[in-house]
């Protein structure tokens, strides 16, 4: 067998965009995309996606080029998945709900040669390219169309996205990659922590996490996929692709709104979606008038951050089955996963819901995962309390950052582990339960507390719709956890719990060196466009609070 290994049949780069062709043949007139009453089948859009590539091509878009598109979850995102990288490109997604500032750093950083743009982002956009250096050659700007949104004419575009289309070849061959190793995606981190950071992916990576996700969540052939979760999210968390293997229907959903979600779900039979926490939020809050009941069983996969039991206990309760998992932008999707067993669908609805609230195990494509010591760079005690940072090993690792050698090496070290910076636990069954990011641990008076484990509490109080816990500075502790906190929609004035009563509430709750010394009541919380909360923001407000001046622990 010595003489046995590669050879011209089985020495082809995988790459997770000949998934379409499969889906055309096979699903050929079955539904792909549903956005109000368009409704294309799986052929056309193989034959929009060929399009598109050879599109780009006859504009001059060549191998490793940078394609950018800032849009929501329309048709076009979707086509964008297959057919930017079908012409060799590199596909760049942007978060809509950026700043011009950083969307202008965004693609000067990425050296973006084109920019496809949703309408009504326009405006944006063009404030991101006036704030290019002079110097700087902008991108190319393509407008999309949306014949669903009123008072967004395009005249004044020689070149749509449409227009474009029509100008491609159908029957295209698309540009295979040469390794399976090339670069196929750009996505930056959300920027919650820190300044974002340009994720480089390949096509190896893509198609082993897009297969990986089907497997754990269990996904059948022709599912129904409702997009809650923005594609330009970590490129919706490889489900483009995902739903194209299985022959789905993707429901594309421009403005993710509860009464809208409800609508989609029963209108188009929807058996899938997925979201970050704040979605399951959202939905367990949703007023009953505003709620219709399911139709059949929807499965609901979360992750982003980690959801607090009260939530997924409230999801689960109007017929929701939640499965939970764990990834970053690094990873290209979900790494974690809580692998569900059928023993414990016996034990009360509480404890299911703290089971599932742990990220889990690893997910069948990744070679392994640890929670180490970061001091001897050796394993915790698999005792659920001492913590450590969660590292990872796999195929669908990032192939690091762009144009930063020094913070791939910080990420990606020499003994082989991603090093997430997520803090976490490993509970004697071998499931990983995260503390906290790194940076979001509080130390008070020497004791390490969990802002992820006081919110968790926090999401219980009756009339709390949303919580973050941050460090405050304290001139006695050093630091002592701050609570920003919402409440429930519907409350009137003065009928909420005030400051002091929540903090009286967490009294009785947890263990008082953990307890909010500070609460600040906020009608909404600062977030990402997935729904993250963006805690440097409400750790600046709590520094620009100065320091509590109380010595006592409360």
């Amino acid at each position: 067998m010595d003489k046995l290994g590669s050879n011209p049949a089985n020495k082809c780069a995988i790459t997770p965009l000949g998934f379409l062709e499969r889906t055309a043949t096979v699903y050929g007139d079955c539904p792909s995309v549903v956005y109000h009453s368009t409704v294309y089948t799986w052929a056309e859009t193989h034959r929009r996606c060929l399009r598109l590539a050879s599109a780009l091509c006859s504009l001059g878009i060549s191998r490793r080029d940078v394609v950018s598109v800032l849009a929501p979850n329309i048709p076009a995102m979707y086509e964008m998945h297959f057919g930017v990288p079908m012409s060799g490109a590199v596909l760049n997604t942007i978060n809509i709900r950026l700043d011009a500032r950083t969307i202008s750093v965004l693609l000067q950083h990425s050296e973006s040669k084109l920019v496809f743009c949703d309408i009504l982002s326009l405006p944006l956009l063009h404030d991101a390219i006036r704030l290019l250096p002079s110097s700087y050659n902008p991108p190319q700007i393509i407008p999309i169309e949306d014949p669903y949104e009123q008072n967004t004419p395009t005249h004044s575009y020689s070149l749509t996205y449409e227009k474009l289309l029509k100008s491609g070849d159908p029957n295209f061959k698309w540009i295979q990659p040469e390794s399976e190793w090339d670069p196929m995606i750009l996505n930056y981190t959300s920027g919650t922590t820190s300044a974002p950071k340009g994720v480089v992916h390949c096509h190896h990576g893509i198609f082993i996490i897009t297969l990986d996700s089907l497997i754990e969540w269990s996904v059948p052939k022709q599912s129904v996929h409702l997009w809650t979760l923005p594609m330009f999210h970590a490129n919706g968390w490889s489900f483009p692709w995902g739903v194209a293997v299985m022959g789905g229907t993707n429901i594309c959903l421009r403005r993710v709104e509860a009464a809208a979600v409800f609508e989609a779900i029963n209108k188009h039979k929807v058996t899938h979606l997925c979201g970050a926490p704040v979605v399951l939020n959202m939905l367990s809050n949703t007023p009953e008038s505003m709620r219709k009941p399911l139709l059949g069983p929807v499965q609901v996969l979360t992750a982003g951050a980690p959801p607090p039991a009260a939530v997924l206990l409230r999801t689960e309760a109007l017929g929701f089955t939640v499965t939970h998992g764990y990834g970053l932008t690094e990873t290209a999707g979900l790494t974690i996963s809580c692998a569900w067993k059928g023993q414990w669908n016996r034990l009360p609805a509480s404890e299911r819901a703290r089971l599932k609230s742990r990220q889990g195990v690893r997910t069948p494509s990744m070679a392994t995962i640890d929670v180490i010591d970061g001091t001897t760079g050796q394993s915790v005690k698999n005792d659920g309390q001492t913590m450590g940072e969660i590292v990872l090993r796999g195929g669908c690792i990032m192939l690091g950052y762009l144009k930063d050698e020094k913070a791939t090496k910080a990420a990606i070290r020499e003994d082989g582990w991603f090093y997430t910076g997520d803090v976490g636990v490993m509970h004697p069954d071998g499931y990983v339960e995260i503390k906290d990011r790194s940076k979001d641990v509080i130390i008070s008076g020497g004791e390490n507390i969990s802002s992820i484990e006081v919110e968790s509490i926090l999401y219980g109080h009756p009339m709390v719709n949303e919580a973050a816990v941050v460090a405050r500075p304290d001139e006695f502790w050093g630091e002592t956890p701050c609570a920003f906190v919402s409440l429930r929609e519907g409350i009137a004035p003065g009928a909420g719990p005030t400051e002091k009563e929540i903090i009286a509430w967490c009294r009785e709750k947890m263990p008082h060196y953990m307890v909010p010394k500070t609460v600040v009541l906020q009608a909404e919380l600062p977030k990402t466009s997935t729904g993250k909360i963006q805690k440097y923001v409400l750790r600046n407000q709590a520094k620009e609070m100065g320091p509590a001046k109380q010595r006592s622990r409360i």
